[in-house]
């Protein structure tokens, strides 16, 4: 006879049980290889009880009791300039090429393919890996660190200022084998390579022994290597002529790096600029010289680039007189489609012998909000006669048009504007969905639609909870969804627009029936509410108009209601700060 047990585990007043069936009435009447073979049972399946319940305990609070079901969710770009500047032939293309948050670009190109990528902060997965054969058609192949062992510090950061900044990616012919590196700001410098970009790369490899952030590699023609990144400056003057970049050399063979670490010899540096000291810095070797190129000025409305020129790798470098070699400070603002803040920029020679470069910018909006962050811009360069390369002088303004000549245009792109939709009928989720600092919680899944377990991690915390979200790509726009859902108390369901852990907006089904939640710092206040006259299915729509937004709801059966309109955008949109732009998605809580 067996005796069955029950054991009841509390948590967030939620119930996990989980039932045992261990205590024997009989023992005496079995064999003595009975008894051993039962005892062997039964220290297995305690074992496997012990390992369970574990599992429960830390699971408890990130599984919900309730799981919200989202069976589509629906994108739509809507910008005014796409609308008014129609594209006439196949060699003209957008700027940006990636809008939307998409920062600090870096660029290589290797025979015919080009690979782009862009900072991730907290967000999971990290490094999105762009490719192209003309510059002008891009593809998302993919996430370069696409695994909880490649990203295993964002837990407990920021999300849109720490994490992962300023990657850079680089092929060296020598062992043919592409490197991204990168600065994970929780823990520090790291790499990873792979042969086939296209494929999984590897584990982060640290790298100790260097500080400061925005490394770069450099595989020289002779076979030798470098790093070179911005040292640490915490604790020194803002302004300085010492310009705070620093090279050191790297052995392929070991994978780290060796030697001293060498300041940046300049000369001709001039007077003092009183600019915050350069960062992002890129090395190249073109015809027979080496150039240094780097980001100076801040990453706000004075953010530039500047040119350097030396005879060996280790300099002296001299400054390009003319510097900046690209940017929007002198511009006068207020334009209507200004562009803004652009640096951080990474150059590419073309197999025919031209020169491009990608950059980042801001576009802003009428009254200078926006939130679409920093996006990654593209332009040719120019070369002057003193042989320094720059892609604007003076007051030269960033087109949001251009045109590359031999380039066909595909009909799908990256660029103007364009509808997105998901349905969640693959067994992996879309490369472009991201979550906060690590994989979807405990309860989440995708089968037939999005099932997100309402978590007891919130949005305002600095964990993962059940938000998947994407970038906001335009000023105007429009996002469906359909959810199904029966919320018991504390839960919540429905789209969330996310800045960062105290700015949001949460379109959202309760017990009380459909409300828009803004959150901040201290929680969340209530702007609009209204009752749903039974739970279930509902359709979800949000439409951004530039500088206010509007949020609907339909039930069943029936038309679109409104339940808020005219809502400041400015509550989730760049000026509240950080470094990533602002995105938008799937959410579900219980609090």
């Amino acid at each position: 006879m067996i005796e069955q047990v029950e054991i009841t585990l509390k948590s967030k007043s939620r119930s996990f049980h989980l039932v045992t069936n261990e205590i024997l009435s009989q023992l005496p009447k079995l064999p003595k290889t009975g008894i051993l073979q039962l005892l062997s049972d039964m220290k297995r399946r305690l074992i496997l009880t012990m390992v369970l319940l574990i599992s429960i305990v830390a699971g408890a609070k990130e599984k919900g009791t309730t799981v919200a079901h989202f069976s589509q969710f629906t994108y739509t770009g809507q910008d005014d300039y796409y609308r008014e500047n129609p594209l006439t032939d196949a060699a003209q293309f957008y700027n940006p090429i990636l809008p939307g948050w998409y920062s600090d670009p870096a660029i290589c190109r290797v025979g015919e393919d080009y690979w782009l990528v862009t900072s991730t902060f907290g967000y999971y997965p990290g490094v999105p890996l762009y490719h192209s054969r003309d510059l002008v058609n891009w593809q998302l192949v993919g996430n370069i660190l696409c695994r909880p062992s490649q990203l295993a510090y964002l837990k407990g950061q920021s999300i849109d200022k720490g994490g992962i900044y300023a990657p850079t990616i680089a092929y060296n012919p020598q062992n043919q084998t592409y490197y991204m590196i990168t600065t994970d700001v929780g823990k520090g410098h790291f790499y990873v390579t792979t042969r086939d970009p296209w494929g999984e790369w590897s584990d982060p490899v640290f790298l100790p022994q260097i500080g400061g952030i925005d490394p770069a590699f450099f595989f020289d023609d002779d076979g030798q290597a470098y790093i070179v990144h911005k040292e640490d400056t915490e604790g020194q003057p803002k302004w300085s002529n010492h310009r705070s970049i620093r090279f050191i050399r790297f052995n392929v063979e070991t994978g780290q790096t060796y030697g001293d670490d060498i300041p940046l010899r300049e000369e001709g540096v001039g007077l003092e600029e009183q600019l915050p000291r350069d960062e992002g810095p890129h090395l190249y070797k073109i015809r027979g010289k080496y150039y240094l190129i780097c980001a100076e000025g801040g990453t706000s409305w004075a953010h530039s680039e500047v040119a350097y020129k030396a005879d060996s790798v280790f300099g002296p470098y001299k400054r390009w007189p003319r510097s900046p070699m690209l940017t929007q400070r002198l511009r006068k603002a207020g334009a209507k489609y200004g562009v803004s803040c652009t640096g951080h920029a990474d150059l590419v020679e073309t197999p025919n012998g031209e020169w491009w470069a990608v950059f980042l910018g801001c576009r802003q909006w009428q009254d200078g909000t926006e939130q679409l962050g920093r996006e990654t811009f593209m332009m040719p360069v120019k070369w002057s006669l003193d042989g320094y390369p720059y892609i604007t002088q003076t007051r030269d303004s960033i087109p949001l048009m251009l045109r590359r000549e031999g380039v066909v245009r595909k009909e799908k792109t990256t660029y103007g504007n364009f509808a997105w939709n998901d349905d969640f009928s693959s067994s992996e989720l879309r490369p472009e969905w991201l979550s906060l600092r690590g994989p979807l919680p405990v309860g989440c899944s995708q089968k037939k639609g999005l099932h997100l377990a309402c978590s007891s991690e919130t949005a305002r915390g600095t964990q993962t909870p059940a938000y998947l979200g994407r970038r906001i790509q335009h000023h105007k726009f429009t996002v469906e969804t359909t959810l199904s859902f029966s919320p018991t108390t504390g839960d919540a369901a429905g789209i969330l627009i996310f800045k960062n852990e105290a700015h949001q907006y949460f379109l959202c089904v309760t017990t009380d029936g459909i409300a828009l939640r803004r959150i901040n710092k201290r929680g969340f206040d209530i702007l609009a509410q209204a009752p749903l006259a039974q739970s279930g299915t509902v359709n979800l729509k949000v439409v951004c108009r530039g500088l206010t937004y509007d949020f609907y709801y339909q039930p069943t059966g029936s038309d679109w209601l409104l339940l808020a309109s005219d809502i400041d955008v400015r509550h989730v949109s760049s000026s509240v700060g950080g470094f990533t732009g602002t995105t938008i998605g799937l959410y579900a809580e219980h609090e």
